[in-house]
């Protein structure tokens, strides 16, 4: 999630620093938002995510990033890092870096208490701007829960939640279906 705002830049002068930074930052309307650490459950869930999605594309075309590719929702002029990114197309970039996507097919968001509020409000609000995108996926950390947003044909949005260790989480725009245990996979949860 991100901390307190910088400077204004153009996204040129955004993406200069950006390259050269040792930190990621995001970016929207001239301030770049610098991004916090994230915890270990949180890195196990995008490891999980990452190795089984991944594994399951591998045989159809598809390429699965973590979140060190940025994406550009180019309606709004956010640059963001998802969790983790699929992409089905040919992918396309902003520029010759090939550092920044802009069609996405699938996007992942780990939720914290720190980054829920913003990743489910205005960030979702904008990545639903984004053309290419057919489902965004929401993955609560401290526990069991994976909501998927699907679009349909009409342009709303279909919500399907997974809750349970038994069942699966189905990616239906990839046609990938990942055990919640995989999921969750050395996911401790806190006592309450």
């Amino acid at each position: 999630m991100s901390t307190a705002p910088q400077s204004f830049l153009t996204p040129q002068q955004y993406l200069t620093r950006e390259r050269e930074a040792s930190f990621k930052s995001e970016f929207y309307r001239g301030e770049t938002f610098a991004m916090a650490g994230a915890s270990r459950e949180h890195n196990l869930i995008v490891g999980n995510v990452v190795r089984e999605v991944g594994n399951s594309l591998k045989s159809r075309d598809g390429e699965v990033y973590t979140s060190d590719l940025r994406v550009k929702v180019s309606a709004t002029g956010l640059y963001t890092y998802p969790d983790a990114t699929v992409v089905c197309e040919d992918p396309q970039f902003e520029d010759d870096q090939m550092d920044t996507l802009i069609n996405p097919t699938v996007l992942f968001e780990v939720l914290s208490k720190s980054t829920e509020s913003y990743d489910r409000g205005t960030k979702f609000a904008q990545y639903r701007s984004i053309a290419s995108l057919k489902e965004v996926v929401l993955i609560t950390q401290d526990r069991l829960s994976v909501e998927s947003f699907l679009r349909q044909d009409d342009g709303s949005w279909l919500l399907r939640e997974t809750v349970t260790l038994d069942e699966s989480a189905e990616f239906s725009s990839i046609s990938v279906s990942v055990p919640m245990s995989e999921i969750y996979r050395n996911v401790k949860f806190e006592s309450a």
